[in-house]
This record gives C-alpha cells, structure tokens and sequence, in this order.
C-alpha cells in the first residue's frame, strides 16, 4: 500500500509530465521544432484553423499545466481541445482510437480531465501561492474614519 503521504507529489509528478508533453506537442506544431507538425519538420502557418489555434491552446495550456499555474483552468480548456480533435479528426476514420489513430488525443483529453478534477497536487505554483500568507491589512487611523453599515 502507497502511503497517503505521496499521493500530492505523485500527483504533482503526473501533472509535470502531462503538462511538459502537451507544451512539445504545441511547440513543434507552432515552431516546427521536435520534429514539426505530425512528423513532418514544418510549423503549421500562423492562424490557420484550428491546427494552429490547437496548437497555441497546447503551448500555453501545456505550460500552464507543467508549472502548475491556474490548472484547473488550463487542465479543462486543453481538455476540451483534445475531444474536439478526436470528434473532429479522428472518430471520422473509425470509433476505436486504435483504429483511427486518436489514442494520443484520447489519452491527454482523460488525462487532462483527471488533472482539472483531482488539481495540481502539492508542487504547483497554484499550491505555493495559496500558502502565502496574506498581506496585513492596515488599521484606520482614527476611529471615525471607519465605515459603520446602518
């Protein structure tokens, strides 16, 4: 049995790689790094629908999601992306993703959906900044300068 203990860092370690792997799958569609859009070396061209647009939601969603910066959010959004391009590209060629060649976008949209659910586990930034005490609020410096609700 796993100790509770580790459940927040496993969790954390899940949502770096998910995160990291989205972000390359935008940055070589966009940049035509890592081996380009779907292997072929070449960035997709700047505002074409909806390869780019998917491709930018990856990038900064990805990102977002690696670093663990309003996850939920981001975890959602990217999710959301990769059903519609399963609907859209895949499912058209045969409902089973290992026929249609969707297990990619199958696996990051699940993937993607237990990290909006489940949040970004202990290491995120999301978790650092909820830890950060609040700023001390200042007194007035009289008392008749405070507002009393009638």
């Amino acid at each position: 049995m796993v100790p509770a203990r580790l459940n927040g860092p496993a969790l954390s370690l899940f949502r770096m790689v998910i995160g990291l792997l989205f972000l390359c799958h935008g940055a070589a569609s966009i940049f035509g790094v890592l081996g380009g859009n779907r292997g072929s070396g070449e960035a997709i061209p700047v505002g074409q629908w909806p390869g780019w647009w998917a491709a930018l939601i990856q990038l900064v969603c990805g990102g977002l999601v690696l670093v663990g910066l309003v996850t939920r959010p981001a975890a959602l959004l990217a999710s959301g992306s990769m059903a519609y391009a399963y609907f859209t590209v895949h499912q058209p060629h045969g409902m089973l993703p290992i026929r249609n060649g969707g297990e990619l976008a199958a696996l990051f949209c699940w993937s993607l959906v237990l990290i909006a659910v489940l949040g970004p586990g202990t290491w995120a930034l999301d978790a650092m900044l909820r830890r950060r005490p609040a700023p001390p609020t200042s007194a007035p410096l009289h008392p008749s300068l405070t507002r009393r609700s009638s």
